[in-house]
């Protein structure tokens, strides 16, 4: 007997990489920029790295509480899909077997096979056929609000104790280098790590990444410097 052929796709780590991601990121770049907007304005280490504290706590409950209403959302509109769907295979089970017949059709299919094929679909289960093929969700892509919410929180948590850390142990005349340079780094790494763990290449990542971790942190050293003097 042939052995059977496993696939190991990505796509079931979607979910929880996209919010890891996005909060290492955002973890590093917001509070890099604002110990670095600081410590320009009123060059005092304490200042900078209470600030610094300050961002990391208000950002983590910020990313906690903004995935999990966004992904609520998402779950919220997915269910009552999922509910429409249910009540038009009760109400009308033929049109909506012709209608998953049509979508195989579509995908090349012959016109005869598809029905068949749906038939046998539906009479196993008929909302999971029509929410896979006809309304495009998976388990893979499933909106989980909750998950969001604890992997941005503690990502935004351990990105932004990087740059925390850099400031706590750099000289005061070498704060604003030192945080600078460590966050770039550290967001080339989260770049690459992004890449490796999502299958992707690696140069563009990381670039990407750093491309605009740079651009934040410049503007608000800039407008700390531009403040601190006016003041």
């Amino acid at each position: 007997m042939r052995a059977i052929h496993r696939e190991n796709h990505l796509i079931a780590r979607i979910g929880w990489l996209r919010a890891a991601v996005l909060g290492a990121n955002d973890g590093i770049i917001s509070t890099a920029s604002l110990i670095l907007g600081v410590a320009s304005a009123n060059p005092s280490a304490h200042g900078a790295l209470l600030a610094g504290v300050a961002g990391l706590v208000a950002g983590a409950m910020s990313m906690a509480a903004g995935e999990y209403v966004s992904v609520s959302s998402q779950a919220d509109t997915e269910h009552a899909d999922r509910a429409r769907e249910a009540k038009e295979l009760a109400s009308d089970p033929e049109s909506e077997l012709e209608e998953l017949a049509q979508i195989y059709v579509k995908r090349g299919v012959e016109a005869g096979l598809a029905r068949q094929v749906a038939t046998q679909l539906m009479a196993k289960d008929a909302l999971g056929a029509h929410s896979h093929d006809e309304l495009g969700l998976s388990e893979a892509t499933t909106a989980r609000p909750v998950q969001a919410a604890m992997a941005s929180a503690a990502t935004f948590t351990l990105g932004a104790a990087a740059p925390l850390i850099l400031t706590a142990i750099s000289p005061a005349n070498l704060l604003l280098p030192a945080v600078a340079a460590g966050s770039l780094l550290f967001l080339a790494l989260l770049g690459l790590i992004g890449a490796i763990a999502g299958g992707a290449g690696i140069l563009k990542p990381t670039l990407r990444v750093m491309f605009w971790g740079a651009l934040a942190m410049a503007l608000t050293t800039g407008i700390g410097a531009l403040f601190g003097k006016v003041v």
